[in-house]
């Protein structure tokens, strides 16, 4: 029997290049580098088939590859309306068929032809947000799809509109797989669902990873007992694995449903992201099983799948490459293996190793003793090999006059081409001994390049400058260009750079602070400089555009909320103050001592001797004793007047009896 899986497994954060194998012989392996482009390999020669650059291969980088199955049907071609083609013609068409579908970074699903070398349709309106796996299905053609937006998707290919949609998981649905007889669809997220195809319901969930579900593939095998019946359910097993688990689980689907837990797993030394595997034609031939993992190592595994096993299972060969160490530095170097798929003997493996944008393709046989095998390859003699047998197939282009292409620098700066009989053969041709060499501004001036401009400018346009860096950051959303341009702190550099960037771009620009602006506040903070530079600077551009309420009505409403909120902030601020700032006074005396109040000094007069005893005999006494001291002074005044009054009638009589009183009359009545 043919293998199970017909391409690769999807992985959505994996750094590898998304890469599958052909159905039927796996003649062709489609690969998509990280430059974009969509490169498909002849394995039995390792020469390079076809090449396709998506027109947005930037920002919709390809996430997931899935071959069709043979025999499967045509959908319709995007070109125009053609003539009838005779019945032969059509069935040639429909056999050599051979179909790729491209999952995007922005939900788009492109179908490429190989065998006419284009674009055949492209399905939109069923996904919002990053496919993470494509599906086909073996008998009716249909496609299957989901996404990071929770959804699966049933695409017609016919028509290429959505079939019929429905929601996957509470998270995003990372993987799918088709179960063989075409009526049941695994589904992986979070947790793993069983689907009837049919009536979209779910027939059992899978509990047992920890993390998000990154491979799935159904293991086909005969029921246990050879005389049972087999109703499509009873002996079926599939085999999952997650993200950062080094745990490959394999799962019994029963039709009593009473085990739900995996009935075995095989462990491996990484994350797998690519796996690939023989189905056993009996009950006593084991399943052969290959898992390249993320450090680029290949286990192979050989197990008869005939109910639990408690223990995980270790591989049985362990592959590796290496460089052979004869260079400048004699240490070899470990050479990464990017896909493996076992070949139709089920005796040897096609190895892909080395770099994405030009692998090494080769068939290895399994006949090694040795549990670790350790391949020695010169892997640049091959690489460049293989380069020079594909440059023979690229085709120069004839470049016209009127013919303009862009120059690194601002986007939308264009230079025009010389033509090959004037310019290009002028710059070729060889200088005379007497002619005079060309000057750098003469140069510059055959490329079109405006000097004066250079010369005000300060020099041609850099292509890091942080104008040209947030452009790009711009068009292909990369977060890591985003937060270099916006992260800075320089007023100046911030006028500058919003200055130097084209008009296309503010919009996009307003709309991704906008998005930062609801982040964290030390991150609006920053925004708020960026919007003040956009809105000084390009006011006049943004008051002619007729959309711009409803373009920027989100940040408008996150501005005014916010400056709702600062009446109320400054009220509380202001509260807050005050009772800090009493609270602070209040343990401030607190902490003061208590001061002695006892005068060290007192002066006193002469006069107030009297007046002075008494009042320190006043301030020694009690309160309550003040009425009782004063009815005292009086008695005591009454009693000094009466003995003055007393002296004086005495010494009056001792006058008289002396003779003394013979005075003037005026001085007694004087004295009276």
């Amino acid at each position: 029997m043919a293998a199970a899986v017909t391409g690769a497994a999807c992985v959505g954060d994996a750094p590898w290049a998304p890469c599958a194998f052909s159905p039927g012989g796996r003649r062709s392996l489609a690969l998509c580098g990280p430059d974009g482009r969509l490169r498909v390999w002849d394995t039995p020669s390792s020469r390079l088939q076809h090449e396709y650059v998506p027109s947005a291969h930037l920002s919709a980088a390809c996430t997931c590859l899935a071959w069709a199955p043979p025999g499967g049907r045509q959908p319709p071609s995007k070109e125009g309306p053609q003539r009838k083609k005779r019945k032969s013609e059509v069935a040639e068409a429909g056999e050599q068929l051979d179909l790729l579908a491209i999952g995007t970074a922005v939900g788009s699903i492109l179908l490429y032809s190989t065998v006419k070398g284009e674009l055949q349709s492209k399905l939109d309106g069923g996904h919002d947000n990053k496919i993470n796996c494509v599906r086909w299905h073996q008998d009716n053609g249909c496609l299957y799809s989901c996404s990071e937006d929770k959804h699966i998707v049933e695409w017609n290919t016919q028509t290429c509109k959505v079939k019929c949609k429905w929601k996957g998981d509470n998270s995003s649905v990372s993987s799918l797989c088709i179960s063989p007889d075409g009526k049941m669809l695994l589904s992986a997220g979070r947790t793993i669902k069983l689907w009837d195809l049919e009536t979209k319901e779910v027939y059992r969930n899978f509990t047992g990873h920890a993390t998000a579900v990154s491979l799935l593939t159904f293991i086909t095998v005969r029921p246990p007992n050879e005389s049972q019946p087999f109703d499509g359910i009873t002996g079926l097993y599939f085999l999952s694995g997650a993200a950062r688990d080094r745990l490959l689980s394999v799962w019994q689907i029963r039709s009593d449903r009473k085990e739900k837990n995996a009935v075995m797993s095989f462990t491996v030394t990484d994350e797998p992201i690519f796996i690939d595997l023989t189905v056993s034609e009996s009950r006593e031939e084991p399943v052969k099983l290959a898992v390249v993992c993320r450090d680029g190592q290949l286990h192979l595994f050989e197990h008869i799948l005939n109910g639990y096993c408690k223990k995980p299972l270790t591989s049985n060969y362990t592959i590796q490459i290496a460089t052979s160490g004869k260079d400048s530095d004699s240490t070899p170097k470990p050479v990464p293996i990017l896909a493996a798929a076992f070949c139709s003997d089920k005796q040897s493996l096609l190895l892909v190793y080395g770099n994405t944008l030009q692998p090494v393709i080769e068939r290895v046989s399994l006949n090694s003793t040795e549990s670790h095998i350790c391949l020695i390859r010169d892997i640049q003699k091959t690489m460049a090999l293989q380069t020079e047998m594909s440059v023979t197939k690229v085709k120069t282009p004839v470049v016209k006059k009127e013919a303009k292409v862009l120059v690194p620098g601002i986007p939308g700066h264009s230079a025009a081409v010389k033509s090959q009989s004037s310019g290009m053969q002028k710059m070729k041709s060889k200088r005379k001994p007497g002619d005079k060499e060309d000057s750098i501004e003469d140069r510059l001036g055959a490329m079109d390049i405006d000097t004066v401009k250079m010369k005000t400018q300060g020099g041609l346009p850099q292509t890091d400058s942080f104008a040209v860096l947030l452009v790009q950051g711009l068009e292909s959303n990369d977060p890591v260009i985003l937060n270099k341009v916006l992260q800075t702190r320089k007023d100046a550099l911030i006028k500058n750079t919003v200055s130097r960037m084209p008009v296309h771009a503010v919009i996009p620009l307003l709309h991704e602070v906008t998005k930062r602006l609801q982040g964290h506040p030390y991150s609006a903070l920053q925004m708020v400089r960026w919007l003040k530079s956009v809105f000084t600077i390009h006011a006049s551009y943004l008051s002619t555009l007729p959309d711009l309420v409803p373009q920027l009505g989100m940040l408008y409403q996150l501005m005014e909320s916010r400056v709702k909120t600062l009446q109320k902030l400054s009220r509380l601020h202001g509260k807050l103050y005050l009772t800090i700032t009493q609270v602070a006074a209040l343990e401030k005396n607190q902490d003061v001592t208590d001061v002695n109040q006892t005068a060290k000094l007192v002066y006193e007069e002469e006069s107030s001797e009297d007046g002075s005893e008494d009042e320190m005999i006043a301030d020694k006494d009690s309160d309550e004793n003040w009425d009782e001291d004063d009815e005292e002074k009086g008695e005591r005044l009454e009693e000094e007047e009466t003995r003055e009054q007393s002296d004086e009638q005495e010494m009056a009589v001792e006058k008289e009896i002396n003779g003394e009183s013979d005075l003037d009359p005026e001085n007694e009545s004087e004295e009276e």
